[in-house]
């Protein structure tokens, strides 16, 4: 199979709730969208919890911002599973979803599996699904299970509803973030501004890091 590119992010500013998968499988990677394997009920769990008004198909993952929802992963390389991920892919796929939260403010993280948060946070255990302690750039975090059917530790649907319910009941009560502060403005002359440094200025500059 021809490794597939990066699927799209889906991150609206002051979303209610951004979920972070690991990275994608196979069947996403191939058809271009999130939580397209086949069975994986991650878009029913949606609907059923009342996420979502409607039965979205991978398809149409594109709507969740209009619903003020967001959707990344935090590797984009598609692999038969995670563990093929390596280390330095991880640890920059936990430097650019930092960076993703602080410039698009959502209200909650949500990790959709239990290991993501663990890997996230650097703890050795995840203490269950659920609300979380820990913030990140002033979002609340919540854990619910990977919705995947080979998860032995939530068996069946309901298992895994119950706490994509008690996500969205915990997504109501957070009040929205404050906007993401402004970059620090160029102090440059206008004159000044856009042009290249010269060499020798540049020498100068690199020298002093």
């Amino acid at each position: 199979m021809t490794e597939a590119g990066p699927l799209k992010d889906h991150l609206p500013r002051g979303a209610r709730v951004l979920f972070v998968g690991i990275n994608p499988g196979l069947r996403s990677g191939a058809l271009g969208h999130h939580f397209a394997g086949k069975g994986n009920p991650f878009w029913r769990l949606l609907h059923a919890a009342g996420l979502t008004p409607a039965l979205l198909a991978p398809e149409e993952d594109y709507r969740l911002p209009e619903l003020g929802l967001g959707l990344t992963n935090l590797c984009p390389r598609t692999t038969r599973t995670a563990a093929e991920l390596t280390a330095a892919e991880l640890a920059d796929g936990r430097r650019q979803l930092a960076a993703k939260i602080r410039r698009t403010r959502p209200r909650v993280v949500a990790f959709v599996g239990l290991s993501i948060y663990q890997g996230y946070f650097g703890h050795r255990h995840s203490g269950g699904p659920g609300a979380k302690p820990e913030r990140i750039h002033g979002a609340a975090v919540f854990v619910v299970p990977n919705p995947s059917g080979l998860n032995a530790s939530f068996p069946g649907f309901s298992a895994k509803l119950e706490w994509f319910a008690a996500l969205r009941r915990f997504a109501d009560e957070q009040p929205p973030q404050p906007a993401a502060p402004a970059p620090p403005a160029d102090s440059r002359p206008a004159r000044d501004r856009g042009r290249k440094a010269s060499p020798r200025v540049a020498k100068r500059q690199t020298q002093g890091t």
